[in-house]
């Protein structure tokens, strides 16, 4: 027997040390590696029977066999693929980057590249065995010849090719286990490793031991097979083992793109939130394949952040299979994916959503994931209207969820704005003063109860050319909308002098305290309210940014007041000056009451109060 020392090409030394420490993020993922090309080495051989049936040899049954020896330390994976003579081991394995399918793919052209699915490259997947092995032999006997070859290297300059021992076709790689690589030999160890990478890989892979041989994947990409191919227990029993989720998904997408760019997709909505949706660390979770093969589940522009709550798996054709995750970031083939996959999932939302679909199972959506889809009004521009007629909101007249399109065909006659009213809870929104006149004349108001719609609504501005107006925000104008019952609108209340007065006084006592005063048509009930003006920073938006520090200093508001409530009457024409005063900061301490601030002097508001009452 004939062994022949040769040395590794391209710098070998020094390149085996790059992938065996610094190309990987984890170790484990040398047997992802592997059994990718083992895989790859039974769908060669299954292309050679279909195409070239004499030279195949007798058939064999595809599979990847994993054997550990404890005692020995080594971890062997073989295969019944196609196998490789002496000069295909020295050509595949004595130089790095050299690709066995990169060969064998120049042999095929036209529809027989389609036709045929390829796992992987027997390349520098290779070499990170050496992450685990400090001594590496590959025995292959090719289909159709008679001899056998081992190849074996220690991964530090050379490497060795003798004739070697070997029944039947197919590769056998042994591993010789580092020390600190030992958790390799545990049998539940390389399931765990298996089912995280290489579940769906379309063949068996089977763990050998002393008492039984199993096969430890699930042997079925039902993302890459024909939608009308799968059943639906198949897909409900994958989808609980990706999400361990028992309840079923609200939506399902089974997609298959084909042309300039090729992809498999099966992703899933789910009904139910996630405890860490509203987290910072939060990121889909969606998986992604290139052939079959798990490259990683952290591809951040695989998906947008307004989608986080989306599962599944993303195989692609048209990525590399040693991609890095840096090489994934701003990748215009993941761009193009993520464009596709957004437009997908939008188009199922869109059909979900329509007046004959379920709308109880679309409202039942809306609000587990609602929150997080409006995002996309700040951050996607280009699909912005579509997110816009997704969305669905509360309202101050009918129950349930209503859509933008609903609003709007409801719009009194002489109404020309879409008004909407901001705060913690409904509850909290429907107890303010400010929609008061709103609500005497049955106009409906749009509830917003989430921090997201203080910044997507001034970027979007109008929905079917009707533009958002805050009820908290510059002058209400009602007086060209007739309340219900009414052919047309009321006029408005001339100001008497008494009250003009009244108003100059009370300017008088804030001061510079507050931003103007004036008479409000949006108040039927209170007495006062504070409102910003055209131009200035809504109640709720300054609340919230002084919750988060953002905001130096407190706007200017303006104070309106009800020329019809008692206190206001009583105020009107009377002659005492300290009276009007303390009445007049009590009025503007209810107004932050109301709207939920705190009076800026508690000990003034208190001695104010007892004067009042007193008097």
């Amino acid at each position: 027997m004939t062994t022949e020392t040769l040395a590794f090409q391209a710098e070998v030394s020094r390149l085996l040390d790059i992938v065996a420490h610094a190309l990987y993020s984890e170790r484990d993922v040398f047997l992802r590696e592997l059994i990718s090309n083992a895989a790859d080495a039974c769908d060669k051989h299954r292309y050679l029977a279909l195409t070239e049936p004499e030279k195949a040899g007798p058939a064999l049954d595809y599979a990847v066999t994993l054997t550990a020896d404890a005692e020995a330390k080594t971890l062997t994976i073989a295969d019944t693929g196609i196998g490789m003579d002496r000069m295909e081991l020295v050509e595949n394995l004595g130089t790095i980057a050299r690709s066995g399918t990169g060969k064998f793919l120049e042999t095929l052209s036209g529809d027989a590249k389609k036709d045929f699915s390829l796992i992987g490259q027997f390349g520098v997947g290779f070499y990170s065995a050496f992450m685990v092995a400090d001594k590496v032999r590959v025995t292959s006997r090719k289909a159709g010849a008679a001899e056998a070859f081992a190849w074996e290297s220690d991964g530090r300059g050379s490497f060795t090719v003798a004739e070697a021992d070997q029944a039947t076709r197919g590769t056998t790689i042994t591993l010789h286990l580092k020390e600190d690589a030992a958790e390799f030999l545990d049998e539940w160890r390389l399931k765990e490793v298996v089912r995280r990478y290489s579940d769906h890989i379309a063949l068996p892979i089977k763990l050998q031991t002393a008492e039984k041989t199993e096969t430890i994947n699930a042997a079925s990409a039902l993302w890459t097979r024909a939608k009308n191919e799968v059943t639906a227990e198949q897909t409900k029993a994958f989808y609980e083992s990706l999400t361990y989720d028992k309840d079923d998904p609200f939506a399902t997408l089974h997609i298959k793109a084909e042309g300039a760019l090729e992809y498999s997709a099966l992703l899933f909505l789910p009904n139910k939130r996630p405890p860490d949706l509203f987290t910072p660390e939060r990121q889909h979770r969606v998986k992604l394949y290139v052939r079959r093969v798990f490259i990683t589940d952290d591809c951040k522009d695989l998906m947008p952040t307004w989608l986080r709550f989306v599962q599944g798996v993303v195989d692609s054709a048209d990525l590399p299979l040693n991609v890095s995750r840096e090489m994934l970031q701003n990748n215009p083939t993941v761009r193009k994916i993520r464009s596709g996959l957004v437009k997908k999932i939008l188009g199922e939302l869109e059909k979900k959503a329509k007046p004959d679909a379920d709308h109880s199972a679309y409202e039942k959506f809306w609000e587990a994931f609602g929150p997080v889809l409006k995002e996309g009004l700040y951050e996607d521009f280009e699909n912005r209207q579509t997110i816009l007629g997704l969305t669905r909101f509360r309202s101050s007249t009918q129950d349930g969820w209503v859509s933008l399109a609903d609003y709007v065909g409801r719009m009194k006659p002489g109404q020309k704005a879409i008004y909407t009213a901001s705060g913690e809870s409904v509850e909290a929104i429907a107890a303010s003063p400010h929609l008061e006149g709103f609500r005497a004349k049955g106009i409906e108001v749009l509830y917003l109860t989430d921090p997201i719609d203080e910044f997507w609504l001034p970027m979007i501005g109008t929905f079917d050319e009707k533009p958002f107006q805050s009820v908290t925000r510059g002058a209400a104008d009602l007086g060209e909308i007739a309340a219900d019952g009414e052919e047309k609108p009321a006029e408005k209340p001339e100001t008497t002098p008494d009250l003009a007065a009244l108003i100059d006084r009370l300017k008088g006592v804030y001061g510079e305290t507050v931003k103007d005063v004036r008479v409000s048509q949006r108040l039927t009930d209170s007495a006062v309210c504070l409102v910003a003006d055209e131009g200035d920073v809504d109640l709720h938006l300054e609340k919230l940014l002084r919750q988060h520090q953002r905001l130096d200093r407190d706007a200017k508001r303006v104070l309106e007041i009800n020329p019809t409530h008692p206190v206001i009457t009583k105020l009107t024409g009377t002659p005492a000056e300290a009276a009007i005063d303390d009445a007049a900061w009590l009025l503007l301490d209810q107004a932050h009451i109301l709207e939920g601030t705190p009076v800026r002097d508690a000990r003034a508001f208190a001695r104010r109060l007892e004067s009042v009452l007193g008097r």
